[in-house]
């Protein structure tokens, strides 16, 4: 009994050097944990159940036979995130680079299936050479197996992907389905074709940074959702985003211990909108004044900087929250701002999480290079993700609300449950200076009419009361008091109930 015991406790030291001492010693001077670290490090302690330590490859070609080590380069099994159950899923670069055969992809299926079947999120963390090319089609295989059940998943179980090395062609379409992906700056990158695929066939000369670099995929693709200085720091942000979400699709978000005043009045956002409406001001001090101890989780922080999303929560509760940004081209809606916007709304009601949406929109940016890029399909996205939402939806418009914005930000008219407008709030079809200038354009030669036109038109329509006469507005609210009306805007709707009309599935312009 004492030498089976004796082998199973060498058979487990063999497994978890994976392909040797020297090869970890070799990722360690890259800067980058193993895949047993990371593990370690994202879980809490002691937590981790591993599965599959000893399963092997079953490839013999090309003297693939005279290697199998245990693990097959990818750690599987399941733990806890303060308290709560995640499954994971960690490549292991030292061993044959991380490459996926069959065998590694029927690891990562089966932690997927338990997920699926007994409802907790999927964390996959990404160090990989990509396919096991000796396994050819069976590797192949193996990826579009992993795809499927992505597919499934999505909408049932968190799934967030974290890339901490390599994740070239195929590879990149399992994290690309996923809710979340974080990077690493320096370490890790993302492409469908690397550099020299690229020189080939284009003859554009990019260094792999360029191309799919974290910089790259969080500022300009909006491929990645954050991007951080290295892996400590990268998996110590996915445990702090999984603490915002739900297990499933079945639970609710955790409620934390708060210990904000739920009725607390800050008087600063009384003066916060100035004098000139033309002039930005920050709308994350909005944010960081009305939630829960000024604790805001922001997504895609570096993309589309002129719509803001993240996680906050109120009175302890999980919320999103979509805020247009006047310091950014004057908080105008455009192509990559609709598409942020559009999917972590949808998100947020895939997952039961309420909405709040912070308004200072002047209105879909103009120009050619919109136009031709499609801006009437993209934003349509972010209307169609309002309007199918059956969440609780907040909505706070803190200034500009014009014309075709106005509607698509979670309008009355998109079943808002809660429109609330500060005093300042100016809701109408276009700017005063607009408005004037074609409502009576026969006075155009004539400055001093037209400053009077335009002087009636904002007396007229930049204010909330127009549409708050006619209910599209619920109450104008005084600045100071945003917290206050939010709290108990969402305290009220817990219990709120509204289905969609049956069908298999929308039709998203996508």
């Amino acid at each position: 009994m004492t030498d089976i015991i004796q082998e199973l406790q060498d058979r487990r030291t063999e497994a978890r050097l994976g392909g040797g001492q020297a090869r970890i010693d070799a990722q360690h001077a890259k800067g980058k944990l193993t895949a047993r670290e990371r593990v370690e490090l994202l879980l809490d302690e002691d937590s981790f159940e591993e599965f599959d330590m000893f399963k092997t490859h079953r490839c013999t070609e090309f003297g693939m036979d005279a290697s199998k080590p245990a693990g097959d380069g990818v750690i599987t099994g399941w733990g806890t995130i303060n308290g709560r159950m995640v499954y994971v899923f960690s490549q292991d670069f030292t061993v044959f680079g991380g490459s996926l055969s069959q065998t590694h992809s029927e690891k990562i299926c089966k932690v997927m299936d338990m997920a699926m079947r007994n409802g907790a999120p999927v964390i996959g963390i990404n160090d990989s050479g990509g396919a096991r090319i000796q396994e050819g089609v069976d590797s192949l295989a193996g990826y579009a197996e992993v795809f499927q059940r992505n597919i499934m998943a999505s909408g049932v179980v968190p799934q967030i992907s974290v890339i901490m090395g390599p994740c070239a062609g195929g590879a990149v379409y399992s994290p690309a389905m996923t809710d979340f992906i974080f990077m690493v700056k320096d370490t890790s990158y993302m492409f469908v074709t690397g550099p020299d695929v690229v020189k080939t066939v284009t003859n554009e000369v990019v260094t792999a940074e360029e191309l799919g670099g974290a910089s790259t995929h969080a500022k300009k693709s909006s491929v990645a959702d954050g991007a951080f200085e290295n892996d400590i720091e990268t998996l110590t942000e996915v445990r702090r985003l999984v603490d915002f979400l739900p297990l499933n699709n079945r639970e609710k978000a955790p409620v934390r211990p708060f210990y904000d005043d739920p009725a607390r009045i800050e008087q600063s956002l009384d003066t916060i909108i100035p004098e000139n409406a033309n002039t930005p001001y920050d709308m994350k001090e909005v944010i960081l004044k009305t939630v829960d101890e000024g604790d805001f989780y922001e997504i895609q922080a570096e993309h589309a900087k002129n719509i803001i999303t993240g996680f906050a929560r109120i009175e302890g509760q999980t919320v999103g929250v979509v805020a247009n940004q006047p310091m950014v081209l004057a908080g105008c809606l455009d192509i990559d701002a609709s598409k942020k916007a559009a999917r972590f709304v949808r998100f947020c009601d895939a997952f039961e999480i309420p909405v709040l949406t912070l308004v200072d929109v002047p209105g879909f940016l103009p120009g050619t290079s919109q136009e031709y890029g499609g801006v009437i399909k993209h934003g349509a996205k972010l209307l169609f993700a309002y309007g199918e939402a059956t969440v609780p939806k907040v909505t706070v418009i803190t200034r500009k609300a014009y014309g075709g914005a106005y509607d698509v930000m979670a309008s009355k008219h998109l079943r808002g449950d809660f429109n609330y407008a500060w005093p300042t709030a100016e809701i109408a079809v276009m700017g005063a200076k607009g408005a004037t200038e074609i409502i009576h354009r026969k006075d155009l030669g004539d400055a001093d009419k037209i400053a009077a036109h335009t002087a009636d038109y904002e007396a007229r329509f930049a204010n909330p009361f127009v549409a708050a006469e006619r209910g599209f507005i619920d109450e104008v609210i005084q600045p100071k008091s945003t917290r206050k009306r939010v709290a108990r805007a969402f305290a009220s709707l817990r219990n709120k109930k509204l289905e969609n009309p049956w069908k298999k599935h929308d039709n998203i312009p996508l």
